[in-house]
């Protein structure tokens, strides 16, 4: 069966995780998409460890059901020959920083006067405009920039980069991909493309949206290790277990703390349950 994109063909010009993992997930619904590459070196993801049978697993995680192309952008004729590619495209995604396609004559502009009906994604670190612009990065970088990372790790220790690259796939991927199909369907009302800006600071600042509508509500800025969903509760974090491993315990709803304390012979911690910062702390070390 046909996934509901069979009929859009992509170009993906990106490189390592963001614009990759947004080519992937509208290939992963049906899409055509056709991944241009650097002749010789190719995305530099492909050169990430582990390599399994002489390719990387990073690569094949992300760019699995890809067609694949070589297109030399430097080259006089590259310009032209992506011309010739987006006239036939639905949706081209590219990670450069902003402006380098236009100094090669092939930026948004000069692809959609060719096809008007081209959605052009461009995911950049900072976005296409303000003082960072120019500046490149990588994902713990934008998290940091965000201030993910300073909330992130235990109270009284240093912040932990998170095992999943938030500012990358959530930021950048996440993002670009939404924006996308967001501009796909609005083509099906006025036959146009449009020019979907990404950038992953911006894309991970808006995962933050509860702890900036708490600041904005309170003046008090997050804690690292502090936060309700962070380990300030304790009925929601994880507790070491005898056994070395760890159990995460989820029990926000009253009834599920309730349940919870009376299992553990505490019944006492039922109604503090939401109580101070030193109150949890002394929950936790007794349900722990």
């Amino acid at each position: 069966m046909a996934g509901p994109l069979s009929h859009v063909r992509v170009l993906d010009l990106s490189r390592i995780m963001a614009g990759p993992w947004a080519g992937q997930v509208l290939a992963d619904l049906g899409a055509d998409v056709i991944k241009v590459e650097e002749p010789g070196r190719g995305d530099y993801i492909r050169w990430t460890p582990p390599l399994t049978e002489g390719s990387s697993a990073a690569h094949l995680g992300l760019n699995r059901g890809k067609r694949s192309l070589a297109l030399n952008l430097k080259d006089p004729a590259g310009p032209d020959l992506l011309k010739r590619l987006a006239a036939r495209a639905d949706v081209l995604v590219e990670s450069f920083r902003p402006g380098v396609l236009d100094r090669l004559g092939a930026g948004v502009d000069a692809l959609r006067g060719t096809n008007p009906a081209l959605v052009y994604c461009s995911i950049t670190g900072y976005g296409e405009d303000g003082p960072y612009r120019d500046r490149v990065g990588h994902d713990i970088n934008y998290v940091g920039y965000a201030g993910l990372l300073g909330m992130s790790g235990l109270p009284d220790g240093p912040p932990v980069v998170p095992p999943v690259q938030v500012g990358d796939l959530g930021g950048g991927g996440m993002a670009a991909a939404i924006g996308i199909l967001a501009a796909l369907l609005e083509r099906q009302r006025t036959g146009r493309g449009r020019f979907v800006d990404t950038s992953m600071l911006d894309g991970t600042v808006s995962w933050l949206s509860i702890h900036l509508g708490s600041f904005l509500a309170t003046g008090e800025e997050p804690a690292r290790g502090r936060m309700p969903l962070t380990g300030g509760y304790a009925c929601y974090r994880p507790y070491r277990c005898a056994d070395d491993r760890y159990l995460t315990v989820g029990a926000l709803e009253p009834q599920f703390w309730r349940a919870l304390v009376r299992a553990l012979g505490l019944p006492e911690l039922e109604a503090d349950q939401f109580g101070p910062p030193e109150r949890q702390s002394e929950m936790s070390k007794q349900v722990g």
